[in-house]
């Protein structure tokens, strides 16, 4: 046989074969639908990891906004205490304020004998007023103002024509504050209107 020969029988065999799939690489080869249960699934994950960071975001706002509320509330205790760390110490001056005052209303200035002490208190109580005043301690004198409860105490009310209804007819004893607190209330003497006569 010759080799031409051989060839020809060679590629009819080959025809004559049936053709033969490899099912597997063909299987990978096209695309698969993934399973519906498994998509579900993911979806959950992604849903719960979403809702976790969420979450966590949240807490770290919270847990952001609770610390400025603590540093602002701390800031505002030290405010506080810079403001009226004196309190007790100026509470316990008013008396010697009072002292002075009372010294001053009871000393005759016109009498040569008395001219010079009054004159020393005088100046000792300018003195003492504005050392206090330099740390905030001001004081309540509210002659002719309307009563306000919350810097005056009314020790009387009198009937007067002269001033309208509550107002403060008289200073009994001066009130001071402490950076707008109120240390001690002014005594004041209160207006009321003239009493109607309903017998008329």
């Amino acid at each position: 046989m010759s080799k031409k020969q051989h060839q020809v029988d060679a590629e009819q065999a080959a025809e004559q074969e049936p053709l033969t799939v490899d099912t597997e690489a063909g299987a990978d080869a096209e695309p698969t639908q993934p399973d519906a249960a498994y998509v579900a699934g993911l979806e959950q994950q992604l849903a719960d990891a979403t809702a976790s960071a969420q979450a966590e975001k949240d807490n770290a706002l919270r847990a952001l906004a609770e610390m400025e509320n603590l540093r602002r509330r701390a800031a505002q205790d030290v405010e506080k205490a810079q403001k009226f760390a004196l309190e007790k110490f100026a509470g316990e001056l008013l008396p010697v304020i009072d002292s002075l005052e009372r010294a001053l209303e009871h000393t005759d200035k016109e009498s040569d004998g008395f001219q010079a002490v009054y004159e020393g208190v005088e100046l000792t109580l300018k003195s003492l007023l504005g050392t206090v005043e330099k740390f905030g301690v001001l004081p309540i004198d509210p002659q002719g103002a309307p009563f306000d409860p919350n810097k005056h105490q009314a020790m009387s009310m009198v009937e007067s024509a002269e001033v309208a209804p509550n107002s403060v007819l008289a200073v009994m004893m001066k009130g001071y504050e402490l950076n707008g607190r109120v240390l001690r209330p002014a005594m004041v003497m209160v207006a009321k209107g003239p009493a109607i006569d309903t017998q008329a």
